[in-house]
């Protein structure tokens, strides 16, 4: 009669914006101890390679707006793996509980009676506002700062019907792109309160996933702020390509455009990047191929309408 198998502790791993060297050490340990490995999209390469040979790795990817790996799915994964005794590793980029569904995870897991144990990574907002280099909190620029992402949960139920052979393989099904816009609708934030919230307690705005709504942001934004407030869009942070380009608010969508930026893509909205300019950094940071580009960066101006607009918020 064989013993049943105790099930091993998940371990819920950041792996940092992608540059290798923010990698923590407590994260490399746990990786090189991995039975398993679950590796988000966002992770880089340069991070997979430090996973050992004999690691059995598993890309389960998750990207806004593309095929995506059924989150329903990806947990019971880590919950089959672990009760079969293998000890997981679930590796997400930057930190795992900021927009990572660790919050998600661990609840998954604990239901089943599955210990889990969180790694801290770099979040992306750091590493973005490092390629600058600048605070997010500078006190005579901000009062704090807000976490947002620009690509909130649809009510829409995921698909992740799975059979017991695609778990053991970790073979799953594939969202396809767009699955849930019909739900667009119900899952919106409030870009205007958010905007006028900001204003008020002067903080600084970090949105993450923010580029296929970059125009329903910048419009309800600009609803309750200047439409010369500083942005920043920093593209692949942290990476040799890197890019960082400066705007202002009303013309952060057409920078967007103009530059071609994609995912991953960090856009930081508020007075902290008007002392990021001033301090006139070129080539910053950890990457010596860092581009910065200007554009578009105009002294404040408020027009009429947007004068009286704003005295009335």
């Amino acid at each position: 009669m064989s013993t049943p198998t105790s099930p091993q502790k998940v371990y819920l791993v950041g792996a940092g914006p992608g540059d290798p060297e923010l990698l923590t050490l407590k994260a490399l340990k746990v990786l090189q101890s991995a039975d398993v490995v679950l590796v988000d999209d966002l992770v880089s390469a340069s991070i997979c390679a430090l996973i050992p040979s004999h690691v059995r790795t598993i890309y389960v990817g998750k990207r806004g707006g593309c095929k995506s790996t059924p989150q329903a799915f990806i947990e019971k994964l880590m919950i089959h793996e672990a009760q079969s005794g293998l000890r997981v590793v679930r590796l997400k980029g930057g930190d795992p509980l900021i927009f990572g569904r660790g919050g998600e995870e661990i609840e998954s897991l604990r239901a089943q009676g599955i210990q889990v144990e969180v790694v801290n990574g770099v979040t992306s907002a750091l590493a973005a506002m490092s390629a600058l280099p600048q605070s997010l909190t500078h006190r005579e620029l901000a009062h704090g700062v807000m976490f947002l992402t620009g690509h909130p949960k649809s009510r829409a139920p995921e698909a992740a019907k799975t059979n017991s052979e695609e778990v053991q393989s970790g073979q799953g099904p594939e969202q396809e792109q767009g699955q849930n816009l019909d739900w667009e609708s119900e899952c919106k934030l409030e870009w205007e309160s958010i905007g006028r919230c900001a204003r008020s307690a002067k903080l600084t705005l970090v949105i993450y996933m923010g580029i296929s709504a970059a125009q329903t942001i910048q419009s309800g934004l600009l609803l309750a702020m200047h439409p010369q407030t500083p942005v920043a869009l920093i593209e692949n942070a942290s990476l040799v390509n890197e890019r960082v380009v400066f705007t202002v608010l009303e013309n952060m969508f057409t920078s967007l455009s103009s530059e071609s930026l994609s995912s991953p893509c960090v856009i930081i909205v508020g007075d902290v990047i008007k002392g990021a300019q001033a301090a006139g950094s070129v080539v910053v940071g950890p990457c010596e191929n860092t581009q910065v580009h200007i554009t578009e960066v105009q002294a404040p101006k408020l027009q009429a309408n947007h004068s009286k607009r704003l005295k009335q918020i």
